[in-house]
């Protein structure tokens, strides 16, 4: 894995016209940023648009890494779909990146990936036999297996139960310890639990918001965790300034 930078985003999305969002983003170099705000406001249109994907709208903007350097062939994505081609195992699948890019993939690595996300007697079975949650724990093996120094995970954890969700949480925060992590969530918790940065993006902009002072990753029950979760909960429910 090379050094991950950071990277800037400016400028204004329009679809059919109608503004979208402007934004003046920062995602900071080896840390996680999680973006979070109201359905519909563009949160997986900034991934797809650095990605260089459809967004359905027009980009009157810039967006670069840090260091200059081209983004391409350096992030590793995961969108809302699993994307699980179904003619695959569930081992296959992990690997597709590398068989695309004509590398022997490493089994043993993705095996082991398989293990740590409880999906390891299903490695041969096709995606079909298994149910929402493990296709996005497949999902998120296949992500980590990437090993890519930027890292972009829309609503990684969305098809999981409580008890998962922390688990694979606390796995995606072991794993890509010094990436550059772009997590979009929904979940005010979530947030507070894995952020190094904290952004809400409005149609006007993306505002940081304060996040514990404890370091990530937080325990669930830490009573910064609780506080910063329950204030952000309040300012997406529109009851609360921003701080």
């Amino acid at each position: 894995m090379s050094t991950s930078p950071g990277i800037q985003l400016q400028g204004r999305h329009r679809i059919d016209g109608k503004l979208l969002f402007d934004v003046d983003l920062a995602i900071p170099a080896g840390r996680w940023t999680c973006l979070l705000g109201k359905s519909g406001v563009g949160k997986s249109t900034i991934l797809r648009l650095i990605l260089g994907l459809e967004t359905g709208g027009s980009f009157a903007g810039t967006f670069h890494a840090t260091d200059n350097a081209p983004l391409d062939g350096r992030i590793s994505y995961m969108a809302q779909s699993d994307l699980l081609l179904p003619w695959l195992s569930v081992l296959e699948n992990i690997c597709i990146g590398a068989r695309l890019r004509g590398d022997t993939p490493d089994l043993a690595r993705a095996s082991r990936l398989l293990d740590r996300v409880g999906l390891s007697q299903h490695a041969a079975h096709k995606p079909a036999t298994l149910s929402g949650g493990m296709r996005q724990r497949a999902a998120l093996a296949r992500t980590l297996f990437e090993d890519r120094p930027i890292v972009f995970l829309d609503e990684p954890f969305s098809a999981l139960d409580a008890g998962t969700r922390a688990d694979m949480q606390e796995l995606a925060a072991e794993v890509l310890s010094g990436r550059t992590v772009l997590l979009v969530t929904h979940d005010p918790a979530e947030a507070a639990r894995l952020a190094d940065q904290i952004t809400v993006l409005t149609t006007e902009g993306a505002q940081n918001w304060p996040v514990p002072v404890t370091p990530a990753l937080r325990a669930i029950n830490e009573p910064d965790t609780l506080s910063c979760q329950a204030q952000l909960l309040d300012y997406l429910r529109g009851h609360k300034a921003c701080a």
